[in-house]
């Protein structure tokens, strides 16, 4: 019991860590309306085990939490892009056994349509002069259309990687 404990909360921070990493590392594609946050695609982890859902949402909020420090967000990010992410891996998790030619297509789908509704309102409301639908629309739309290389190609690639590698075993092994 207590090894498995452990063992889930060393996969949940390796995962947070190596969110935080790859957004840090590439900080001008990971903030602001055009974003392609590369780091997104580990969001499609929880298709292999729910244990992934805690370890994308720590990353997320240590990524947005280092966007402030930095000046490249402001702090309404740290709450709303990390329950973005949170309702994103949660319905990932929900959607895994929905493949389109064993591809796990419907779960990269919450990651971009979430994080496009939650951002793009986010930054609408707090980066412009109030609630404006045209300007949420663009917002909305851009955050989303940066979301599908991350979440619909990278996201569904890696799962498929570990899945054929039966990497994802090892990994999240006796964990679910």
């Amino acid at each position: 019991m207590k090894q498995t404990n452990v063992h889930k909360l060393a996969v949940c921070a390796m995962i947070a860590a190596f969110y935080a990493a790859v957004s840090l590392s590439l900080p001008m594609l990971s903030y602001g309306v055009v974003q392609i946050r590369f780091s997104e695609a580990l969001g499609l982890l929880a298709v292999l085990s729910p244990v992934a859902i805690p370890g994308v949402t720590l990353g997320c909020l240590l990524t947005n939490l280092a966007g402030v420090a930095m000046g490249t967000t402001l702090l309404p990010d740290v709450v709303f892009g990390t329950l973005a992410t949170l309702i994103a891996a949660v319905m990932s998790y929900q959607l895994r056994g929905v493949r389109v030619k064993g591809l796990p297509i419907a779960s990269s789908l919450p990651p971009i349509l979430v994080n496009g509704l939650v951002i793009g309102l986010e930054l609408t409301f707090f980066y412009s002069d109030g609630f404006r639908l045209g300007i949420f629309l663009i917002n909305a739309v851009s955050v989303a259309a940066g979301q599908v290389i991350p979440c619909a190609v990278l996201g569904v690639l890696l799962v498929r990687l570990l899945e054929r590698g039966g990497l994802q075993e090892k990994l999240f092994q006796r964990l679910s």
